[in-house]
């Protein structure tokens, strides 16, 4: 087991709940979050025992953009660990791109994309050569593809050693080598 549930502290500066309940409290809360089926479907199952002011506790004090990316860190590092290198190799090298989500107009991050047409905001991902995503971040549609490549391959704070980087035509520009270069990076259009 990796324990990522350790990674969900609390914000409070006390919290009386038991370890095992703190382990299933945050489980429950980030399913309804991950699966936008939402805190208040999950409870009126009835099939967990737990009530909706306690699963939005959860939320409110443990569950943070820290913890969460903290969290996510511990599951690919675990991931890792658990590889048996004879036959995933040592994946130094990932791809990344981004996919637009459509998304409503009160958004702020929302804006018109051009080429794909229609309101949205864009996901940038960095999946390792091997199928795990080491690093993704929400970006508006007309920021540059670049930044989100470079930013990626310097933030992803998990034990990847990532040595190349294959991108499209749009993180693949001069710019983009020349950081890349800089940076002891290979990238490479795919």
């Amino acid at each position: 087991m990796s324990g990522f549930t350790d990674e969900f502290p609390s914000i409070a500066v006390y919290e009386r709940i038991d370890r095992p309940t703190l382990q299933r409290r945050p489980l429950l809360a980030l399913f309804a979050l991950g699966t936008n089926m939402g805190i208040r479907a999950i409870v009126a199952t009835g099939e967990h025992g737990e009530s909706e002011a306690t699963l939005r506790h959860v939320r409110g004090h443990f569950i943070t953009v820290d913890n969460l990316r903290a969290a996510v860190t511990r599951l690919v590092n675990a991931t890792f660990a658990a590889r048996d290198v004879a036959w995933w190799g040592r994946g130094t090298g990932c791809g990344s791109d981004s996919k637009k989500f459509g998304s409503w107009s009160s958004n702020f991050m929302t804006e018109y994309h051009a080429r794909y047409g229609g309101n949205g905001v864009m996901i940038y991902w960095h999946v390792e050569k091997k199928n795990v995503c080491i690093y993704s971040q929400l970006k508006s549609c007309s920021s540059s593809e670049v930044a989100a490549m470079i930013e990626g391959l310097l933030r992803h704070c998990t034990d990847a050693e990532i040595e190349s980087n294959y991108v499209d035509t749009h993180g693949a520009s001069v710019v983009g080598f020349a950081f890349t270069e800089l940076l002891n990076f290979q990238l490479s259009p795919g």
